[in-house]
């Protein structure tokens, strides 16, 4: 007997061979989680990349000395993507009366440093009308619009009203006006 105890079998020394034999397993398993783990590729793309920013887009609307507003903005994957746009009610800032409203969606721009890209108008100011009830999700854009029955209504007191939709179909945004309250 070992006056320290019984001594070491040989397969129970570490070698250079076994340190070296698991640090390529270690190597190996470090390797394979990286390509198959789940890392950032199961993240969802919208979670990775921001939506656009109204604010720093370029609309075509025409507000001369006046400052464009951008009264609300949501952020959603409208058309199905993987990637955020950015739907937006924006107006010329006015001291007083309704201005009219544009609704436009927005998506991320082409190269860095430029701003983000109008992909879409659905309610061109053109068309006089106001924008309430706004909001935005993965599959439609929903507002209630306001507007006039004629030139004689002060722009005030819009007296027409009406709830849209509008979904991503067949490569561009559907409009759906949704049934007047009270209508059979």
């Amino acid at each position: 007997m070992h006056p320290a105890g019984p001594p070491p079998l040989p397969h129970a020394r570490p070698r250079p061979a076994h340190w070296l034999g698991t640090a390529a397993a270690l190597a190996a398993v470090i390797a394979g989680t990286a390509l198959l783990g789940p890392g950032d590729t199961t993240a969802p793309v919208a979670l990775r990349t921001p939506a656009p920013d109204a604010r720093a887009a370029h609309f075509p609307l025409d507000c001369g000395r006046v400052p464009v507003e951008v009264v609300k903005q949501e952020a959603a994957d409208l058309d199905g993507d993987g990637r955020p746009e950015t739907a937006a009610v924006v107006r010329c800032r006015a001291g007083g009366g309704t201005p009219p409203s544009g609704v436009y969606v927005l998506a991320a721009p082409t190269a860095k440093g430029e701003p983000p890209r109008v992909v879409a108008t659905l309610v061109d100011p053109r068309q006089k009308m106001s924008v309430t009830a706004f909001t935005a999700t993965d599959d439609r854009i929903s507002a209630t619009l306001l507007g006039y029955s004629g030139a004689n209504v002060p722009r005030c007191c819009p007296d027409l009203r009406r709830a849209v939709e509008w979904r991503w179909r067949d490569g561009k945004f559907g409009l759906t006006a949704l049934p007047v309250a009270g209508s059979v």
